[in-house]
């Protein structure tokens, strides 16, 4: 029986925090119809259906670091956490889909890069709600003690109040000082 597991990645454009992956091998009993793209879902109906995939399926999730990501570079580090979730995984699938043109370097494993994956195929739909809802959570935790950059509401991405807050702040150790325009800082106010 072939088992399939469908893999994404949220957080690649923030400017904070880690990036998260997520795995998922859906229940046969799963709805469909209701998996779609995560940033095509309301935040509420995303929580409630993260709650719904987590309950009914095989998934796990893997995380890249923001001084991974400052060492080794994004695209390297959304690699990495999908190898993390990939090996987290309870059960090993026959085959795994992996959103975008580029795969992890996982031996022992039928990796597939699927374009636009994330709106084309259930099981890496999945993985993009429950990624999200995921992260989200972490960086909204991250926004109770770093106050005025907005992170509750941008999840620290570039918006001109996360922008601002920077400028007026200064940088965190949630930033990721290989990101533009972080980079750009002299000083980091760690």
């Amino acid at each position: 029986m072939k088992i399939i597991a469908g893999v994404d990645e949220v957080g690649r454009g923030s400017l904070i925090g880690p990036v998260y992956a997520a795995v998922v091998i859906l229940d046969k009993k799963i709805d469909k119809k209701l998996l779609k793209d995560s940033k095509s879902i309301s935040k509420d109906k995303r929580e409630l259906l993260s709650k719904y995939i987590k309950k009914n399926c095989i998934w796990a999730i893997g995380k890249a670091s923001v001084k991974e990501i400052d060492r080794i570079n994004i695209l390297q580090a959304s690699l990495l956490a999908m190898k993390r979730a990939i090996k987290k995984l309870k059960k090993k699938p026959t085959q795994v889909l992996i959103d975008g043109n580029k795969v992890p370097d996982l031996n022992n494993y039928n990796l597939k890069a699927v374009i636009k994956g994330d709106q084309k195929v259930a099981s890496i739909s999945a993985a993009s709600i429950i990624a999200k809802v995921a992260r989200d959570k972490f960086i909204t935790s991250l926004a109770i003690n770093n106050k005025g950059y907005g992170w509750e509401h941008n999840f620290g991405y570039g918006t001109k109040q996360h922008l601002k807050a920077i400028k007026k702040f200064g940088i965190t150790k949630h930033h990721r000082k290989s990101f533009y325009p972080i980079s750009r800082y002299k000083i980091h106010n760690i």
